[in-house]
């Protein structure tokens, strides 16, 4: 038996693995290679790595990883996870079956595009879900808050930090878009269209105008999407983690402890703040807290 697998191979999971590498222990890393953010061309907000592409990174990562002994890596996904008698036990897709005294997930969030024509093609150059991480790169330029309600009029007063052209898209008739909303948006010089949009179109690198079903057009940069609600992957809801309404796995204090015990959760599957930092700083928290607890089983 292991002391501890790790499922998921992004910042979250790379980062625990490393931070336990460290302390000799014995670990797992399966990673199924479809990381979230695989059209996107850089990650931001990474200090010393501002600007490097995701997959340099992960090179980057793998390498120091593999200068501790005690650490595998595998590419492979994992279909199954229970809790086992003294830890936890996986399958993978290959039909071989691990176990570990401790199980950390880190598989992220899976996201799901609006179906506008183009929101795919430039998902990760032109469409975004976190301004924190691509606004800049818009900045002083026209761009798009997408969203519906309370949660869109927050999302277009957020995107004024990087441009004072902004419009806020509902794609349709919003309802539950309130006065005081409106009147707030008026007052800082946010547009609000309703009409359903028809395509998002560009020059096959970056995204340039935005067309309506009624044949309007307006200027677009960049397209940011109001946060969904998430599905939680299936091995959550195997192994019993609380969920919350919006799909984020529910943790019990700052170092990543579900309420399944012995199950940790980093990454964006359990936070709203979604940066790459902020996952690694998880997957270290997450990494620490086993450790100790580790320790004390050991030395009880």
């Amino acid at each position: 038996m292991r002391d501890v697998i790790i499922v998921g191979g992004g910042p979250a999971g790379l980062n625990a693995a490393l931070i336990l590498g460290r302390c000799r222990r014995d670990v797992l890393l399966c990673d199924a290679g479809r990381p979230r953010n695989a059209a996107t061309p850089l990650t931001w907000g990474v200090f010393t790595r501002d600007g490097t592409s995701p997959f340099t990174l992960r090179e980057q990562a793998h390498a120091d990883l593999d200068r501790y002994g005690t650490v595998e890596r595998r590419e492979i996904e994992v279909v199954e996870a229970r809790s086992a008698e003294e830890g936890f036990e996986i399958r993978l897709a290959d039909g071989n079956r691990e176990t570990a005294r401790r199980l950390i997930l880190a598989t992220g969030l899976r996201q799901d595009l609006p179906a506008v024509e183009g929101f795919e093609t430039y998902w990760g150059t032109g469409v975004h879900s976190c301004p924190y991480c691509d606004g800049y790169e818009t900045r002083d330029r026209p761009i798009i808050a997408y969203g519906n309600g309370h949660g869109g009029c927050g999302l277009a007063l957020e995107l004024l930090c990087w441009s004072r052209d902004v419009t806020l898209c509902t794609d349709g008739p919003d309802a539950s878009l309130g006065k005081k909303d409106r009147d707030r948006l008026v007052r800082n010089g946010i547009r609000i269209i309703e009409t359903p949009i028809a395509q998002l179109s560009g020059n096959g690198r970056q995204a340039e105008t935005l067309t309506f079903r009624d044949g309007r057009t307006i200027p677009c940069t960049g397209v940011f999407l109001m946060p969904t609600d998430c599905e939680p992957s299936h091995l959550l809801e195997q192994l019993g983690c609380d969920i919350g309404k919006t799909g984020v796995v529910l943790t019990k204090n700052d170092y990543e402890k579900t309420n399944v015990p012995g199950l940790f959760v980093a990454g964006d599957a359990s936070r709203r703040v979604q940066f790459a930092i902020v996952a690694a700083a998880e997957g270290a928290m997450a990494a620490f807290a086993i450790n100790m607890e580790l320790i004390a089983e050991d030395t009880a």
